[in-house]
């Protein structure tokens, strides 16, 4: 299975110590140049810096060699390059929270999925406390949820407030 891993995803599961989940549930998960960038920058967290200076092995990290599609330009330079990326590889599944990237992804055939998605997906698997999780996210990052967001996703666990 290909994933591929925008920003925000990777930026948010640092932030809640979440990251192993994706090691488990996709095995190799290719992160474009300009996203480890990102990741970087001087305005991340600090732990997720740290990560992004020591990226684990299964965090495939794939240069800056693709051309870019002048289609993805209103778009920041990690996701364009994840939904290049991922177009090219053919990948399974695109991880991306930002909602014009990801309309765009899904314009362009690619099946994506967000943060939530990921620990739902850990949660059914076992891996993971979904509502623990998803509490530290609001909690402990600018994660940005509204309450229909929120009762949808306790629903999915079979939670509710």
């Amino acid at each position: 299975m290909i994933v591929v891993a925008d920003t925000a995803p990777l930026n948010y599961l640092i932030q809640i110590e979440c990251t192993e989940l994706l090691a488990t549930l996709y095995g190799e998960v290719v992160v474009p140049a300009a996203v480890l960038r990102e990741l970087e920058s001087p305005s991340s967290p600090s732990a997720v810096r740290l990560w992004a200076g020591n990226a684990p092995k299964w965090a495939k990290v794939i240069p800056d060699s693709i051309p870019s599609d002048p289609g993805l330009e209103f778009l920041g330079p990690g996701e364009r390059e994840a939904i290049q990326i991922s177009m090219d590889l053919g990948a399974d599944l695109l991880l991306i929270d930002e909602r014009k990237g990801r309309n765009e992804a899904i314009r362009r055939g690619l099946r994506t999925t967000g943060t939530l998605g990921v620990i739902l997906t850990g949660a059914q698997a076992g891996l993971v406390d979904a509502e623990a999780a998803y509490r530290r996210l609001v909690g402990a990052s600018s994660f940005r949820t509204t309450p229909a967001l929120e009762q949808h996703f306790l629903a999915q666990i079979g939670r509710r407030r």
